[in-house]
């Protein structure tokens, strides 16, 4: 493995990172529109949040996946292929979750605008869901020949590790959300989200502990890479502490930056325990490793100068449109009908 093989491992783990800490918050309020919105008009308030922003947001998942087809055909081919159902019902949440702001925008009547917004709930709770089972189904290895080609079978996608997983991502997904929403509305909304989060928080701490148990039954993480796996897992551990003393002494800003650790951490988690390699097989001599799975070095070379000329314009942009939204939305500015979310 060279150095370009490297450096591209890493930005992709990067770049899933910031999906889950960007979008992740788009997730989390969709799903708080059912969960904590108590009508309709404070459900277009909470879409409304994130009107500006789902969009832009999720071109980190879309440059993942560009970034690993160019960067990792190999890996691209066999993930995409053997995990072929639970991205599709991955993409049919996510366009779920993409149409519901604009036809709900342009509701003529209050059931028509509730069965969008039950859309965005819907694509919301399953986007995440189903990306955390694919990624904790991944590490623990799936049925795959020497040259790639995978088949995850039912129970190799569907078990207890990948469920947990699962809802392990919806869970801090949401709380991440709550703590978004408590930045973006105005002073009565912002101590609800808080104080809804304060108590949410004590879910994570089992939920976390029995992550780690069938971690230790069902991967290699922690005796391939022991130090830097127990390093990741007590980093989202403090996170979530982090997140919950912030939560509970009303710092909202604070609490934000530890949601988006903690979802971070566990992409940090699965990507450092995959190193070196891309897919893990049941049968460990068929391992799809970096080097196997790494385009050519004149294709990485290329990649790498695209990446250090439109990075910095593509983080500068987002810090802009972040900056500019950055104002809490009252709650007279949700009226009941005819709200315009994306602008």
């Amino acid at each position: 493995m060279n150095f370009l093989e490297g450096l591209w491992f890493i930005v992709i783990a990067l770049l899933f990172a910031l999906f889950l800490a960007f979008d992740g918050l788009d997730f989390g309020v969709g799903m708080a529109t059912r969960f904590i919105a108590e009508n309709g008009r404070e459900r277009s308030l909470f879409m409304r949040a994130i009107g500006p922003h789902w969009d832009g947001n999720e071109v980190w998942l879309i440059t993942a996946g560009g970034a690993m087809f160019a960067a990792f055909p190999l890996w691209y081919a066999s993930l995409f292929s053997g995990y072929y159902i639970l991205l599709f019902l991955v993409l049919v949440g996510l366009i779920l979750r993409g149409v519901s702001f604009e036809f709900s925008a342009h509701a003529l009547t209050d059931r028509e605008r509730s069965v969008w917004q039950w859309a965005n709930f819907v694509g919301s709770l399953a986007a995440p869901f189903f990306l955390g089972m694919m990624l904790t189904s991944l590490i623990q290895g799936v049925p795959m020949d020497s040259d790639g080609n995978a088949w995850a079978g039912f129970f190799d996608v569907f078990n207890w590790l990948s469920v947990i997983g699962g809802v392990a991502v919806v869970f801090f997904c949401f709380v991440h959300g709550l703590h978004f929403l408590s930045l973006k509305l105005d002073r009565v909304m912002s101590r609800k989200m808080l104080n809804v989060t304060q108590k949410a928080y004590w879910i994570a701490y089992p939920a976390l502990a029995a992550f780690v148990v069938l971690a230790l039954i069902f991967t290699d993480f922690y005796a391939v890479r022991p130090v830097s796996s127990w390093l990741i897992t007590v980093v989202i551990l403090a996170a979530t502490i982090a997140g919950h003393a912030s939560a509970l002494a009303h710092r909202g800003g604070w609490a934000f930056i530890s949601s988006a650790v903690t979802l971070a951490g566990i992409i940090a988690f699965i990507f450092n325990g995959l190193f070196p390699r891309v897919m893990i097989a049941t049968d460990a001599a068929n391992d799809l490793l970096i080097k196997d799975a790494a385009a050519s070095p004149y294709t990485m070379a290329i990649m790498t100068v695209v990446l250090c000329v439109l990075l910095p314009a593509v983080v500068a942009y987002f810090a802009w449109s972040y900056a500019i939204q950055r104002k809490r939305l009252p709650a007279v500015d949700a009226p009941d009908a005819n709200l315009k979310y994306a602008e």
